[in-house]
């Protein structure tokens, strides 16, 4: 072997010695910063779910406010009007029958609230 062969053995040796000393030297410093960067990413994802919750949580309570309004709007009409629960109950009932809910209806006559007894028969004549 010639000198310059082993000039450039020696060289190649102490760069690779470096290279793997910078290794060494430098690993534990990009973890500390990886980690970092990952605790700084996690910190801000919690505040956008905070603030997410947040959000939903003033959502809800706008939400409740209104209902409650609506029950009182409501319940004000009962009073002033009494037919508005009748007018209600024709429009629930008339949704069930449209949404097929209801199969029979069986219409009773009444005269004042007080179902009628007499009932025509076929002949023409009344039973009780």
């Amino acid at each position: 072997m010639d000198t310059k062969a082993i000039v450039l053995c020696i060289l190649g040796g102490l760069f690779g010695l470096m290279f793997i000393g910078g290794l060494f030297a430098g690993c534990p410093v990009y973890n500390v910063w990886q980690q970092g960067l990952a605790g700084k990413a996690n910190l801000e994802k919690a505040k956008e779910e905070r603030k997410i919750l947040i959000e939903q949580a003033q959502a809800e309570l706008d939400s409740s406010k209104i209902r409650a309004e609506a029950i009182q709007i409501m319940g004000r009409a009962a009073k002033e009007y009494p037919e508005y629960r009748h007018q209600e109950f024709i429009g629930a009932f008339a949704e069930a029958l449209n949404n097929g809910d209801i199969e029979k209806v069986i219409f009773v006559p009444t005269e004042a609230n007080i179902p009628i007894v007499q009932v025509r028969n076929d002949t023409g004549g009344f039973e009780e």
